[in-house]
């Protein structure tokens, strides 16, 4: 306990004193300050350039032509009343006038309509996000009914009973809003997948170098191998658990002195708003899930004599953690995270922590099952830690090319 205790502490303060480690920090944490002020930051800009102007913008042209003269009067009622970011000019123009318009700057769209089911929009540079055509749709079909029933000899109160109906129903939830839960899986996967490839690979890169310094074969001697590989394995958690708890930290303050800004926005609110239950199974699958990769990262980490032979060599550990990845992400963005693949996943040591957390978010799981996947994820990484204790002494005391996996096999055997 005293040599694991000495390893944490020295990994600890390397991992903490690092540049790297503590510019990248920093950087986040300024960028989610510069994201949760940004409503505040824009209606201060808004401020600004109102300010300046000495007169008010003017709104936006919009032409409409309607053939129909005994309707133009609606119609046009109807277009004021639904786009009022738009100046709305009823005109008598031809089809040529209304586009040369449009090309001249005087105008920024135009309707001409042929009737309540039929018309053509003008528009001279079609944004992706126009969805004024969607808009004028539902105003002519309800000008369309409204006639149609007028016709039809209803009065104009039993129109307007019909055309106001609301619809009311209400929503009982049994098990998980999976739309409120989708973004805490999300932003916990795709934090599990960043810290893992982030920090397995600075511990691949840190065993590597010390030996290459030949400083493994003095400290092998004298601390034992699972007391160094704990040590530096459970460092780098706790490090990489700093620089998240900063970051994550920082963006709930940052959220909550911007709370009133941000409005209604649900998505953003819901996602300040994990329930405490989640959060406790976010950690604990997090953790276990970090530190098994470590393991395997460090043991790799220890048969590599040349940095530059790293990334080959954690190669095959890396695809292991990318088929994970991409199981879940296309098991969220199925109908369904029951799937036999999910629930197989879930009892399997590298994949369980993503996939049995995006089971427990989006869906009901029994606890036994959650139960089953934790005990197999702890056994598995306590079983990895120390096997990769022993690839680790024996790796460090091997130079030249990277042994083989059957070569490493054998002299584990013989050790």
């Amino acid at each position: 306990m005293k040599q694991f205790g000495k390893i944490f502490k020295f990994e600890l303060k390397n991992y903490l004193a690092n540049k790297v480690f503590a510019g990248v920090t920093i950087f986040l944490v300024v960028l989610l300050a510069v994201v949760m002020f940004f409503p505040k930051i824009i209606d201060a800009v808004k401020g600004t350039e109102d300010e300046g102007d000495t007169t008010p913008g003017e709104l936006a042209v919009m032409l409409v032509s309607d053939s129909d003269a005994d309707m133009t009067e609606y119609v046009s009622a109807a277009f004021e009343e639904a786009f009022t970011d738009y100046e709305v000019k009823v005109v008598t123009d031809g089809a040529d006038q209304i586009k040369q318009q449009i090309s001249d700057g005087d105008a920024e769209c135009a309707f001409v309509i042929d009737g309540l089911s039929s018309y053509t929009y003008y528009v001279n540079n079609l944004s992706m996000y126009d969805s004024n055509t969607e808009i004028a749709d539902a105003i002519l079909q309800n000008l369309y009914q409204m006639h149609a029933m007028a016709e039809s000899g209803m009065s104009a109160e039993q129109i307007q009973d019909i055309l106001s109906m609301q619809i009311t129903h209400e929503t009982e939830m049994l098990g998980k809003d999976q739309m409120k839960n989708y973004f805490y899986t999300y932003i916990m996967i795709f934090a599990l997948y960043m810290v893992i490839l982030l920090y397995g690979q600075m511990v691949a890169t840190n065993v590597a170098t010390e030996k290459s310094s030949r400083a493994m074969e003095v400290l092998i001697t004298s601390a034992k191998p699972v007391s160094m590989m704990f040590g530096k394995v459970i460092a780098s958690c706790l490090a990489g658990f700093v620089q998240l708890l900063a970051v994550f930290g920082s963006a709930f303050l940052f959220y909550n002195l911007n709370k009133d800004s941000w409005g209604d926005n649900g998505i953003v609110a819901s996602i300040f708003d994990m329930p405490i239950e989640l959060l406790i199974f976010m950690l604990i699958f997090f953790i276990l899930g970090f530190v098994i990769y470590a393991f395997l990262f460090g043991a790799v980490g220890s048969t590599v004599s040349k940095l530059e032979d790293i990334n080959t060599a954690v190669m095959p550990i890396t695809m292991l953690f990318v088929i994970a990845f991409m199981v879940v992400m296309f098991s969220l963005a199925g109908n369904s995270v029951d799937t036999p693949v999910m629930v197989a996943c879930s009892y399997i040591p590298f994949t369980s922590p993503m996939a049995m957390f995006t089971r427990i978010a989006m869906s009901t799981v029994p606890w036994y099952e959650i139960a089953i996947s934790i005990a197999i994820l702890v056994a598995s990484v306590i079983g990895v830690g120390v096997l990769s204790a022993k690839i680790y002494r024996i790796g460090v005391l091997m130079y030249g090319n990277a042994p083989k996996p059957k070569d490493l096999f054998k002299a584990l055997k013989q050790a």
